[in-house]
């Protein structure tokens, strides 16, 4: 039986370990499939550098490169291309190349063999090939089967964004944030269903989850139309031709979700756990227990959100201080909308975690009944 079980895992992570290479392999030659040009660059040459500083007192430093690369798809395959490229040595918007890279480019000038044109940026489908693999592999690792359904659980749910993204840009009069209501419905019973099972546990979950998701969204909202809005500064969504405050709702929608459903299972697992071990418990032992449960998680789930969601305007908020603007005028026009999701996001926490226990502490009431 032990030799059996060995071979089944050698197979397995042979298996898996020969899905890691094919997949490499594949990525750094699958230029067949882009109609735009891909070079490599066979040839990297600095030709001018410079220092710069603005009005701000901002210093750095420009370069200058000359590139010859060679096409590797379209009717130009095996031609060599003559490119060039200026990058900073911030590297805020650019990039510096050098001999092995691969890029995408838009070809300016054809004539015969003589080829010149621009970069378009750096392919880097491998490195995220990479990254996919290696998020694979730890979560299998961790969590073996339940980790195999997360993870189908995390492609399906992300396949099925795409294609509602993508139906409601060919709509024009649906409000976004009733599209996400939908999703997050989908996604919680999905996700919970396929990780944890067809049980009670997991129909004590999906309920505590989806109460404490609309829950707060229904505060917002209820907030947000009694202040007119005031002190949300949706100018980040300005080139959208969509009204901003539905969209804002569905991120708000969406980005409860995640944590709701975390602290919903957490604290439904758990009170089931403590049943299971212990028949004789009280019902009010187990409302205390999630009391406490609640309390220990609830301060590091807000802290979670506010991190995550605070860290995508750290690079705005250190441009705006760069070029001169006041302190108050970058963090109003920066992180009111991240705040205001974080704070959202932190009452859905607050409101999941008494409804996790009173819905979890009566399908285990029911329980007790029927026994």
């Amino acid at each position: 039986m032990n030799i059996q079980w060995k071979k089944k895992t050698i197979f397995i992570y042979g298996m898996i370990l020969f899905c890691i290479l094919v997949s490499i392999l594949f990525v750094q030659n699958n230029f067949y499939l882009y109609e735009q040009p891909i070079a490599k660059v066979v040839e990297a040459t600095m030709t001018d550098e410079k220092e710069t500083i603005d009005s701000f007192e901002n210093k750095d430093q420009l370069f200058q490169q000359q590139l010859v690369g060679e096409i590797k798809n379209g009717e130009q395959q095996g031609q060599q291309i003559l490119l060039e490229n200026q990058y900073s040595l911030s590297g805020a918007a650019d990039h510096e190349f050098q001999v092995g890279d691969i890029v995408f480019v838009t070809i300016q000038r054809n004539e015969e063999t003589n080829l010149a044109g621009s970069i378009d940026g750096p392919k880097r489908d491998i490195y995220v090939v990479i990254a996919a693999w290696f998020f694979i592999l730890i979560v299998l690792l961790i969590g073996r089967k339940s980790g195999l359904f997360s993870i189908i659980s995390l492609v399906v749910n992300v396949l099925v964004l795409i294609i509602a993204m993508n139906y409601y840009t060919s709509l024009e009069d649906v409000d976004l944030w009733l599209i996400c209501g939908g999703l997050v419905i989908f996604f919680t019973v999905f996700s919970l269903l396929l990780v944890s099972g067809n049980n009670e546990k997991t129909h004590a979950a999906i309920i505590a989850t989806l109460a404490g998701t609309f829950s707060s969204l229904v505060i917002a909202y209820a907030v947000i139309a009694l202040t007119a809005g005031e002190g949300l500064r949706y100018e980040e969504m300005a080139f959208i031709t969509r009204n901003p405050q539905s969209i804002f709702l569905a991120s708000l929608l969406v980005g409860s979700l995640g944590a709701a459903m975390d602290i919903a299972i957490t604290i439904t697992s758990s009170l089931y756990e403590l049943n299971d071990k212990n028949n004789a418990i009280s019902l009010k032992d187990l409302k205390t227990s999630g009391r406490e449960i609640g309390k220990d998680i609830m301060g590091t789930m807000a802290n979670v959100l506010f991190f995550a969601y605070v860290s995508g305007s750290i690079p705005m908020i250190l441009l705006y201080l760069k070029n001169g603007m006041a302190v108050n005028y970058t963090l109003t026009m920066n992180l009111s909308l991240e705040l205001t999701r974080a704070l959202v996001g932190s009452i859905g926490i607050v409101m999941t975690i008494p409804i996790s226990i009173y819905t979890a502490t009566y399908f285990i009431r029911k329980r007790r009944a029927v026994k």
